[in-house]
């Protein structure tokens, strides 16, 4: 019986490292998407509908025109540096990181709002507006 609570402990806590560790990779891999401006990539982490906040258009999207709105958007703000400034990620079913994004045009702040569907962290709520 004791043997079985020892490995029941190791299990879970074995668990929870790799666990942050891959949100931390998620934060990092958008972060780095918003600095080389992949909007395919940051589309693949949408969730089926996401509220898209740009500058002042706010409305919801299905994850194809997200996509392309977002497209637009580094067309016209072509990025140069991204920075993360904020992660929350202790909750097992939200996550939101927050990111600095220097563009051609000025810099803009990313908040990026994911709950959990399926074991995945998916996107369903992405503001972007002028930085302050």
């Amino acid at each position: 019986m004791m043997l079985k609570s020892i490995l029941s402990l190791l299990v879970i806590f074995l668990h929870f490292p790799q666990h942050e560790t891959i949100q931390a990779d998620i934060a990092d891999d958008l972060s780095n998407n918003f600095r080389m401006g992949n909007s395919k990539e940051i589309a693949k982490n949408f969730s089926a509908s996401v509220e898209l906040i740009i500058i002042d258009q706010e409305d919801v999207y299905n994850r194809a025109q997200a996509e392309q709105i977002l497209k637009d958007f580094f067309l016209k703000n072509p990025p140069n540096k991204s920075n993360i400034i904020h992660k929350l990620n202790n909750s097992p079913n939200y996550r939101l990181t927050i990111l600095s994004l220097v563009t051609k045009n000025g810099k803009f702040r990313i908040t990026i709002t994911m709950k959990k569907v399926s074991n995945l962290f998916l996107i369903n709520e992405l503001r972007i507006e002028p930085e302050r």
